[in-house]
């Protein structure tokens, strides 16, 4: 213990002793040097020069200049100690570098728009290291990290944690070669201890889990199942030729000793990101009215330059607080003209829905509900296994459940009319709860605490209604007879997939059930509870719900009435949206595996939902405004003006990307594209090579419709007035295959 206090002193001491050093090189270099003011006059446009520049702030640059930015290679030293030291593309940190930080840190290698991007080696002051492939400050690809104790990991990362195959190599001889998810070994792998035991076999967060052999030098070995849980802990010890006699060996020894031993290191932390380090270019200010584009001869735009006056981008030191951020995290778009062909858009100040409180037509319903789910989800079951016997997905396979108003030996008394409750499935929604990791006690807070539902009316042509929790985590869809059938159905199917592909992008359900009220009415609510694509604390600017059709694929509002809580559809879709490589590859694989089970169950009229949130100054110059044709006269309008509280968020937590997942979270670029004016049916249009930095979320939603007598009545009536490969309502195989066609080329890889 004394040593680690002595290293940790050490480290503090030369942190310390850097930083001084760091601020007096700064110092030094802007007292001895003769510069040139920013505020000189400049050059003429288009031309780089070399210039040397004292900013506002204090801080230094130096290196190529053009048309007022840094363009080409420079060197930027902030007044913290914090310099970098490379490619500079109008005003943004691009291409390869060194960026330093005062504590003696490193990063070099490649930046893109800020962001530790590419290829690069970070050297941290404690004598970290990571060499490897990073996406968006997040190590993401093949890497090589050695850790400041001595230990030492090679393989695969996804998100900033080890993901993938990999080997971790303990200072103590130890070493783990196999499997590793979110940071900790889950999968199959072999662990190798210095005496030469070892065990093969499964792992889950950090443990070994299900089945595995753990083996001796001499050759016994004990073989059976594994978990911390004593009571399913189960296997055989089966000795080696030498050996006589068994010895006295607890298997629990593993969980209580051995893998004492084997803690991950966690690694030093980055104090903060060179993309957090985005300098103030007063060229840039408000006022500047380079910001508009402008026509050339060719009827193309200059994009040369832009304007940062939408937010105040200035450099945030360690240490400084950004007093002069307005807050909004919404998308502004403000009419530039007098003509007003551009709507507002503004975010809503009311949550969506209407709150059920006593009084409204559902309420009772809703507490019916809440009920019914506590009663389910607190009900005592047998241990949860993931292999399900074929009876569990019997459509006989419910339970009815009686609940008076006065109550019974199984329900509570209650203040709402007599009903009766039925659960379909019941093992096989609460293993899928515990499949998506959904904790029994969160899952009854969120749908039955204190706080009531939120009714949303359907946005289709289903006369479904929506129900959205408090906390915006689930959603409670009312649902046909006919779509019960069709889930019921196909539900072993379903099951096997979610299973067998942790990143499937096809809706997640929860729970299916039913509600019948006593006496006269004898109505019967039946829904399903389902996961919210879009729930996070980013607020979504646009949402798009995606078929590949275009006969009524546009939305019914008028452009003055869309904001962020529309969804927008097919044909009002202007955008491109380009994921990294690794992720383009998943996604790709994921869609047709998600197509594939949709297409054999027969299932068609599904959409793709797309969300995102802008997260700062589109580069080089945007339009945000939707249009339900994607047609913006881009003569007179203006970039969105968008905070940068989205930015920070993502910005702030290197290594909080545990929940970045394929459709969840994940950082990206979009493409602005805009339509032909003569062809208002064209789905995807031309791009413009304008970008935009998103936060994106997607998922395959609307899958219990399948091709039944409606559908192929409606395809036939529909196909005698319109083009047949424009409606919604074709066969599954012929659906399957033009969503994928639209879909892969509206998703592309970012190249």
């Amino acid at each position: 213990m004394s040593k680690k206090l002595g290293f940790r002193k050490a480290l503090e001491t030369k942190v310390k002793k850097s930083q001084v050093a760091a601020k007096k090189k700064a110092i030094s270099i802007f007292t001895a040097m003769s510069v040139a003011h920013v505020d000189e006059e400049e050059a003429g446009s288009g031309e780089v020069r070399h210039v040397e520049k004292v900013l506002p702030r204090g801080d230094f640059y130096i290196g190529e200049w053009c048309d007022g930015l840094p363009h080409g290679n420079g060197k930027y030293l902030w007044t913290d100690g914090c310099m970098y030291v490379g490619g500079w593309f109008k005003g943004k940190i691009m291409g390869k570098g060194k960026f330093c930080w005062p504590s003696g840190a490193t990063y070099e290698g490649e930046f893109k728009s800020g962001f530790m991007d590419g290829q690069g080696t970070f050297t941290g002051f404690s004598g970290d290291s990571y060499k490897g492939s990073w996406v968006m400050n997040l190590k993401h690809g093949q890497g090589i990290k050695n850790y400041f104790n001595g230990d030492y990991y090679e393989g695969e990362w996804r998100t900033g944690f080890q993901e993938g195959e990999g080997r971790y190599q303990w200072t103590n001889g130890i070493h783990y070669d196999g499997q590793w998810k979110n940071g900790l070994m889950n999968g199959n792998g072999r662990m190798e201890w210095s005496d030469g035991n070892s065990y093969e076999g499964c792992w889950e967060d950090g443990f070994p889990k299900g089945n595995g052999t753990f083996r001796w030098p001499d050759g016994s070995s004990y073989v059976g199942v594994w978990s911390k849980d004593v009571k399913e802990m189960n296997g055989t010890y089966n000795p080696s030729d030498s050996s006589t006699e068994k010895p006295d060996w607890d298997p629990q020894v593993v969980f209580l000793e051995y893998l004492k031993e084997c803690k991950i290191c966690p690694g030093e932390k980055m104090s903060i990101l060179p993309s957090k380090k985005v300098p103030h270019w007063p060229g840039m200010g408000k006022g500047n009215d380079q910001g508009r584009p402008r026509r050339m001869s060719d009827g193309k735009l200059n994009c040369h330059s832009f304007s940062s006056d939408m937010h105040d981008v200035s450099a945030i030191s360690e240490g400084d607080s950004k007093d002069d951020d307005d807050g909004i995290e919404s998308l502004c778009l403000e009419d530039s003209t007098s003509r007003g062909s551009l709507p507002q858009f503004k975010t809503p100040t009311k949550r969506q829905g209407q709150t059920i409180s006593k009084g409204h037509k559902n309420y009772e319903l809703m507490l019916n509900l809440q009920l019914g789910i506590r009663h389910s989800v607190g009900r005592p079951g047998p241990v949860i296994s993931l292999d399900l016997k074929s009876s569990a997905f019997d459509p006989k396979e419910k339970v009815w459940t009686k609940f008076p108003p006065e109550g019974s030996k199984h329900t509570p008394p209650h203040q709402s009319s007599d009903f009766r409750w039925k659960d379909y499935c019941p093992l096989v929604f609460r293993t899928l709860r515990k499949l998506f990791d959904v904790d029994a006690a969160d899952y009854m807070i969120s749908i039955c605490g204190d706080d009531a539902l939120r009714e949303l009316s359907s946005p289709g042509k289903s006369g479904s209604f929506f129900y959205l929790t408090n906390d915006d985590k689930y959603m409670i869809k009312t649902i046909k007879k006919a779509e019960v059938k069709v889930l019921l159905r196909m539900l072993p199917a379903y099951y096997n997939h979610v299973r067998s592909f942790e990143n499937t992008l096809v809706t997640k359900f929860y729970g299916l059930h039913c509600v019948k009220l006593t006496g006269t009415a004898q109505k019967k609510v039946r829904f399903v509870i389902m996961g919210n694509l879009l729930c996070t604390h980013y607020t979504i600017h646009r949402r798009f719900d995606l078929k590949g059709s275009s006969h009524g694929r546009t939305t019914s509002k008028p452009e003055s009435e869309i904001d962020p809580s529309t969804t927008l559809k097919d044909l009002d879709l202007n955008y491109l949206f380009r994921l990294e490589k690794t992720w383009f590859e998943e996604f790709c694989r994921q869609v047709d595996r998600d197509c594939d089970l949709l297409e054999q169950e027969r299932i068609m009229d599904y959409s793709l939902l797309v969300g995102f949130h802008f997260r700062e100054v589109p580069t080089p110059l945007a339009s945000g405004a939707v249009t339900p044709t994607g047609n913006a006269d881009h003569e007179n309008e203006e970039v969105p003006r968008l905070s940068q509280t989205g930015q920070d968020q993502l910005d702030s937590e290197p290594s909080g990307g545990s929940s970045i997942r394929l459709g969840i979270s994940m950082p990206a670029r979009i493409e602005k594209t805009v339509r032909k004016p003569e062809c208002e049916t064209q789905l995807i249009g031309e791009p413009t090579g304008v970008f935009y930095d998103v936060i994106l979320f997607f998922g395959i939603i609307d899958i219990l419709q399948d091709y039944d007598i409606t559908k192929k009545l409606e395809h036939a009536y529909k196909s005698m007035q319109y083009d047949p490969t424009s409606i919604s309502a074709v066969d599954p195989k012929q659906y399957s295959k033009r969503f994928r066609d639209f879909i892969f080329k509206i998703f592309v890889e970012d190249t």
